[in-house]
């Protein structure tokens, strides 16, 4: 298994990943605008590997992207389908390699996502997981319900909530997390309670107001585009949900929690930096507005 880092990791996994296939390639795409990885699947298409392009059917003011790659998709040969409309948001990011290989990625194919944003990935060899992505792309490509029988598969609506509230209660020592905007009541409550108990919880992003009292930073110098939950150093979760209503219970998501310590204090240690940097600006800028003060002339 392989943790990728954004933006440090970049496209090269992704296009080896491609590369490599010599019988298919199925994509989830949200959003897409790296020509590399196209030119990838057009060239894959050329050698005769069977490509298919799952392809959202909306988001939010790039439907017109979308169509146009899906265009250019099918003249190339890649067999293209498009989400359902039942759900909200089909914004699951995943790729599958001759069904052999899987990436479970927290961001888009966009020069955005992977050189301006921190993000995650994973990706996998392990059979049973392979096996129950191939099981989403193919429900979601039909337009039929899928139904999990995976743990270690996190997947909106169907047991990410469940499965991602039993990560957090599971901690003993510490949970960090990094979320946009955490703002469901339920799993705010459970973090909330794990923070009384004793736990060492950390949020690097947001959370709603009913978040009071956790300990909450906003990531410095790059945009947060990832969902990722460490706990107690042995267990990790990496995916397309925030711990927001609507990524769990209404929306198409899908993401991966492994129990893998290597996986684990490798995430672990991208967030013990990111926490420090945001840290050490927090206190410069309390220097600077001390300074400032210190600065104003006294009251005649």
């Amino acid at each position: 298994m392989k943790l990728l880092v954004q933006p440090d990791s970049g496209v090269a996994p992704l296009l080896a990943a491609i590369k490599r296939a010599k019988k298919s390639v199925e994509i989830a795409i949200f959003r897409f605008d790296i020509r590399e990885l196209e030119k990838a699947l057009e060239a894959a298409v050329a050698r005769g590997v069977v490509v298919h392009a799952l392809i959202a059917q909306t988001n939010q003011g790039g439907a017109k992207l979308l169509r146009q790659l899906e265009m250019r998709l099918l003249e190339a040969g890649v067999t293209v389908s498009r989400t359902a409309d039942d759900l909200v948001r089909y914004h699951g990011k995943y790729l599958i390699v001759d069904r052999a290989l899987l990436c479970v990625l927290g961001f888009n194919s966009t020069h955005l996502d992977m050189f301006k944003s921190r993000s995650f990935g994973l990706v996998t060899t392990r059979r049973a997981l392979v096996h129950e992505a191939a099981k989403v792309f193919e429900a979601d490509s039909t337009r039929q319900p899928y139904a999990s029988v995976s743990k270690e598969l996190v997947v909106s609506p169907v047991n990410a909530r469940a499965r991602l509230g039993a990560l957090i209660a599971a901690a003993r020592t510490q949970l960090l997390i990094y979320d946009p905007r955490i703002s469901d009541a339920p799993m705010l409550r459970l973090c909330q309670e794990r923070a009384k108990a004793g736990v060492d919880v950390r949020i690097l992003g947001a959370v709603s107001g009913r978040g009071a009292g956790l300990r909450v930073e906003k990531l410095q110098d790059l945009r947060l585009h990832v969902r990722a939950i460490v706990r107690d150093g042995i267990e990790t979760f990496i995916g397309s949900q925030s711990l927001r209503g609507a990524e769990l219970d209404r929306r198409r998501e899908v993401g991966i929690v492994v129990r893998n310590r290597r996986i684990a204090t490798q995430v672990q240690a991208v967030f013990e930096a990111d926490w420090a940097r945001r840290l050490e600006m927090s206190a410069k800028d309390a220097r600077l507005s001390r300074d400032e003060a210190a600065d104003q002339p006294s009251p005649a």
